[in-house]
């Protein structure tokens, strides 16, 4: 039998707490940061608080309707979304890692649940990149200014936007952090533990977050170069200014002078 895991990055932040209130099916398993459905007939659901949604036996039309329905729940929710598959086929003699799928022996619930857990953390890093590249290209179109003109264009109230948003992402990365993390489950479970370490590696989780965290470290870099400028720019502005007044004060002064004379 093939079950297919489908998840969704729908939002930034999806209300949990609100959502289970509401959302009365068969809870399996329950957090402050994430919900697991038991549906029934194979059709599982798991609900994240980091915006997250993953699916195994919904068809697209129940799909698009679950996803209708926790929109209201849903903070900066995101029309264009990204999402990720990932086959699972079972009754195999051996657990086997393949191109966009694994086989493993019995498709038990807490399987399920890890496979799900690894592929939306998969989703979540692609989300994650995609942000982090974003900043990349701002920064390189301003660094790139600076060689050709050499000096900024960004003003003073842009670049704390441009570090605002900077800061939101980082801040975002390590609120979730727990989501790249080994459920309990794995600390207990052989089985599962080596499961999750080998889906782990398949999706190359490790590697992915270490270049999210790395093209952040770059923004940052580039950040405080530009403020730095900003600064001196803003500076020496200032010290213009300073001169400036203080030639027009000596100025009265001569005037002053050679009126009384």
């Amino acid at each position: 039998m093939t079950l297919r895991v489908i998840s969704f990055q729908v939002a930034d932040n999806i209300d949990v707490r609100q959502f289970k209130n509401v959302f009365t099916a068969d809870i399996h398993y329950a957090d402050m940061e994430e919900l697991f459905y038991d549906i029934g007939n194979q059709k599982y659901l798991y609900v994240f608080k980091h915006g997250i949604v993953s699916f195994i036996g919904y068809s697209e039309t129940e799909m698009s309707a679950f996803l209708q329905l926790i929109k209201p729940y849903c903070r900066n929710y995101i029309e264009q979304r990204l999402s990720d598959e990932f086959d699972i086929e079972t009754e195999a003699p051996s657990v086997i890692y393949g191109f966009s799928k694994v086989e493993i022996p019995k498709a038990d619930i807490e399987t399920l649940r890890l496979i799900m857990l690894n592929v939306s953390q998969s989703v979540a890093l692609d989300y994650y990149d995609q942000q982090t590249n974003l900043l990349l290209a701002e920064t390189n179109y301003h660094t790139q200014i600076l060689e050709k003109k050499g000096k900024i264009e960004l003003g003073g109230i842009n670049l704390k936007k441009y570090i605002g948003r900077t800061l939101n992402l980082k801040n975002k990365i390590a609120a979730n952090l727990y989501i790249f993390d080994s459920p309990e489950e794995t600390w207990e479970n052989e089985a599962l533990n080596q499961l999750d370490v080998g889906l782990k590696k398949t999706f190359e989780l490790q590697s992915r977050f270490r270049n999210v965290q790395e093209g952040l470290g770059i923004v940052k870099e580039n950040l405080e170069l530009l403020r730095e400028l900003l600064q001196n720019r803003n500076s020496a502005r200032l010290e213009w200014i300073i001169i400036i007044l203080i030639l027009v004060e000596v100025i009265n002064l001569l005037v002053e002078k050679l009126r009384l004379h």
